[in-house]
């Protein structure tokens, strides 16, 4: 990596997460902080989650029971955090650049948010022909928010019309408004409710994601953590009821997570309301959608 790199322009070294660290040459995946929190409309604080999940991932076990896995074995580079900017458009132009830089270097990006407009930047950046598919308890799909076209609440409704992903999944929603969902039903965007959930079981839900991305090579996997149920993770920026417990989500990433998941994040922390539970269980879901990408790693290769 050169000096002149956009990791080195637009991000600095903070805590490392789970104390996984070697180089960047040497790494396999790459862990990035986004403390972006600009466009939140009612609790915001996600900026402060990145150092929190850190602080999290270091107080945890990283032995994977479902993929007998122990996270020291991973090659993880983390790279700090990007410098942020009140300006959303020009952060979002740094995540783009640090994204395809980490994509294009063969190793695996996971971005810690911040807020969930960061996947607009992470997506555009990656400048491939891929599949979104979204962990969410909204569909984020309006065409705008509080006079605001590029939010938290819009940010699938850009990547939609901008990046124009090959297929849009969304999984455990269960709060929408009627404009969102006429607008999925208009342009075929997938949704999956936490109710049909609930009511499926984790083994076919991970069926129906599979038919849904069947023929997509590349995808992206954002997971806002409010797609659980406040039970298990209260502190978030949007906290809706009748969510999924942590088993069942990752009992259905274990099942869809490969080699196709080519950059993932993390987003909608926000640490400061409650005593640190929720960022547990986000360093729990990192530290296993990275177990789950090294299962299926080809061996000796981290070509993308």
């Amino acid at each position: 990596m050169s000096e002149t790199s956009y990791l080195n322009l637009y991000t600095s070294a903070t805590a490392t997460f789970g104390a996984l660290h070697c180089a960047f040459a040497d790494a396999d995946h790459v862990v990035i902080g986004v403390p972006f929190d600009v466009t939140s409309t009612f609790r915001s604080g996600s900026r402060f989650a990145p150092l929190a999940i850190r602080e999290a991932s270091l107080n945890i076990e990283a032995y994977s029971f479902r993929t007998g896995m122990d996270l020291e074995e991973l090659r993880l580079h983390d790279a700090g955090d990007l410098h942020v900017t009140g300006d959303a458009e020009e952060t979002l132009r740094r995540l783009g650049l640090v994204a395809g830089e980490v994509l294009n270097g063969g190793k695996t990006p996971g971005f810690l948010g911040g807020e969930h407009t960061i996947s607009l930047g992470a997506v555009r950046g990656i400048n491939k022909d891929l599949a979104v598919l979204c962990f969410d308890a909204h569909l984020d799909l309006r065409d705008d928010y509080s006079n605001q076209k590029v939010c938290h609440a819009t940010v699938m409704r850009r990547i939609s019309e901008t990046v124009k992903p090959s297929m849009l999944v969304e999984v455990g929603t269960r709060a929408a408004c009627r404009e969102e969902v006429e607008y999925a039903e208009d342009q075929g965007i997938v949704y999956i409710t936490s109710y049909r959930i609930m009511q499926m079981g984790a083994e076919e839900t991970a069926k129906e994601i599979k038919a849904q991305l069947a023929g997509c090579d590349r995808v992206y996997l954002t997971v806002d953590m409010d797609v659980l149920d406040p039970a298990f993770a209260p502190a978030v920026q949007n906290p809706e009821p009748e969510g999924l417990s942590t088993t069942m989500l990752l009992d259905i990433l274990f099942k869809i997570c490969g080699n196709r998941v080519i950059a993932f994040d993390v987003t909608e922390v926000t640490p400061q309301y409650d005593s640190g539970a929720t960022a547990i269980q986000a360093a729990r879901v990192v530290f296993e959608i990275l177990s789950y990408l090294q299962r299926d790693k080809p061996v000796g290769s981290n070509a993308r």
